[in-house]
């Protein structure tokens, strides 16, 4: 029951007990008038339910951030009448309660200017009123679903980082596949063997030699970090990380090379790219729902000399949370000739009044160490400073 029920409920109950008290008889057609109003209300909805399903159409095409998104919904319902009013109320992640009332069982609405993410339309119920707005029923439906809208990524035909990869008129020089060896199993040592395949932990524990079993394990060419750390982020500083790891992995993905995407979120997040036809659409989709949520610092992935990402034969970080640590690691990647850049993505200039270009001495030892270093800020043209037209001026700012 509605407020507007209560309220004439109460009234026509009052109405009634003045005319006992007083013996006006006028009083009680008004009276009897005004509760049969709230039981027919009451009555109403109740005939008005149903079984019902609703389908909510957003459409296959491709939805880039700032974009709008047209949301269609029709009803199927089966009831014995026709509710007098009926709306269907989603919370949608991120925006909040849409109502959208239903003419014929259909109707629709406009989502605005999305930003990049992932919306998932969580808690979707149907609102049955009778003409009078006296009564009123609820009825969840399920049509839970999420709308992903994508980030606006920049065409790259020569990254800031290749350095010498691109002979001067612009192909591409042919680079070995790596490779490398992973422990297999071990096995008893064979007279002529050489003992530095000795493994010398189970030689130790089983008091005879063993010899290390290796395989080989293709690396990934590329890995690109997307540093998702919390703390670093100001205004739309963020969505700018992920358009330049998203950016920088396409260009990798359309040249055929086999790349690595890593979201240093709460939970460490990879999916690998070996071919653009048919493992892109997961990167993307990893893009568009990433979050700077993260807390592990970028330079604890560097460290895990076992790892994919110190296994790859190059290695792109995009962060906005320049440590002293992580600074450390690329350096020692670029002393031990594995490639290495970095995307620093200044989040101070996305303040309300931006900060002011700074000398950045951290970024002037990385390029005095070889690593490559683009520096975006906020209003930067993307595809210029991705593709290296502005790389001599990235250490100050």
């Amino acid at each position: 029951m509605t407020k507007r029920g209560r309220a004439v409920l109460g009234l026509g109950l009052l109405t009634y007990v003045a005319a006992r008290a007083l013996g006006a008889k006028p009083l009680y057609p008004a009276a009897i008038g005004l509760i049969f109003a709230v039981l027919l209300g009451w009555l109403w909805v109740r005939f008005a339910r149903g079984p019902m399903r609703l389908e909510r159409e957003i459409g296959d095409e491709e939805r880039l951030e700032g974009e709008d998104v047209e949301v269609r919904l029709s009803l199927e319902h089966h009831a014995t009448v026709p509710p007098a009013s009926l709306v269907v109320v989603e919370t949608v992640a991120g925006l909040g309660e849409q109502r959208t009332p239903l003419e014929a069982k259909r109707g629709g609405y406009t989502l605005r200017a999305l930003r990049r993410g992932r919306y998932g339309f969580l808690e979707v119920r149907a609102v049955l009123e009778d003409a009078f707005g006296l009564y009123r029923a609820e009825i969840p439906l399920s049509a839970a679903s999420t709308l992903l809208v994508y980030p606006r990524l920049v065409e790259l035909d020569r990254l800031f980082s290749e350095g010498g990869t691109y002979a001067q008129d612009g192909r591409r020089l042919l680079l070995r596949r790596p490779s490398g060896f992973d422990l297999h199993s071990v096995r008893d040592y064979q007279q002529g063997e050489s003992l530095r395949k000795v493994h010398w932990r189970s030689t130790a524990k089983r008091g005879e030699l063993m010899v290390k079993e290796l395989e080989d394990a293709p690396r990934d060419e590329v890995a690109i970090v997307l540093d998702a750390n919390a703390d670093s982020v100001v205004g739309e500083s963020f969505d700018v990380q992920v358009r330049a790891a998203g950016s920088l992995l396409l260009a990798q993905a359309r040249r055929g090379r086999r790349a690595l995407l890593v979201v240093n979120g709460p939970r460490r997040t990879t999916q690998r790219v070996h071919s653009y036809e048919t493992d892109w659409r997961p990167a993307y989709d990893l893009l568009a729902a990433a979050e700077p949520n993260g807390h592990a610092p970028a330079a604890a992935l560097l460290a895990e000399d076992g790892g994919s990402v110190a296994r790859a034969r190059e290695l792109t970080v995009v962060t906005a949370s320049l440590t002293p640590q992580l600074v450390d690691r690329l350096v020692q990647r670029a002393v031990s000739q594995l490639r290495a850049a970095l995307v620093f993505v200044d989040a101070a200039s996305f303040g309300p009044s931006g900060s002011q270009p700074a000398r950045r001495p951290a970024l002037l030892r990385l390029q005095a160490a070889g690593v490559p270093v683009a520096l975006v800020r906020q209003g930067d043209d993307l595809q210029a400073k991705l593709g290296g037209s502005a790389l001599v001026k990235a250490a100050h700012g």
